[in-house]
């Protein structure tokens, strides 16, 4: 990852190249062990290229799905809640899987009552499911959720 972003390939370090290492566990042992063993360079070279190969294709999927869902929740939001939409609060519900009032709060969009509106009116139309946790309501985003555990 280092040498991409120091050739200028990737501008950050965006691909999880642990998720193939972990998937293919045997084949990194063994392709490991022969480098150590007989000095078979090339094998464990094809196999850590194929690994970055298959994560950028990985993560080239899940940033295009994100970057959909964002998009379909743009329109919808428009279109169904005209009076409270802003890209700002819709940004902010796609940082991480889940919102509290106090995150809305605390990226100046709204003061806490106003915020709390917002994210219910969000869940009123499906976009956001609330959870009690505590004496804290979080709000999931379970679309997002999916695309990224997908």
């Amino acid at each position: 990852m280092l040498y991409l972003i120091q050739s200028g390939l990737l501008e950050i370090p965006v691909l999880y190249l642990s998720r193939y290492i972990i998937q293919h566990k045997s084949d990194y042992y063994r392709l490991f062990r022969a480098v150590t063993d007989s000095g078979d360079w090339e094998s464990w070279l094809l196999y850590m290229l194929r690994g970055v190969e298959e994560t950028a294709l990985w993560t080239f999927h899940r940033i295009h799905a994100i970057q959909d869902l964002l998009d379909h929740t743009i329109a919808r939001c428009r279109a169904e809640l005209p009076k409270i939409y802003s890209r700002e609060l819709i940004d902010l519900i796609f940082r991480q899987p889940y919102c509290k009032i106090s995150f809305v709060v605390d990226a100046g969009l709204a003061e806490r009552k106003t915020a709390s509106t917002y994210l219910q009116s969000l869940e009123r139309i499906g976009i956001l499911v609330s959870e009690r946790v505590g004496r804290e309501v979080i709000y999931k985003h379970p679309a997002l959720l999916e695309v990224l555990t997908a």
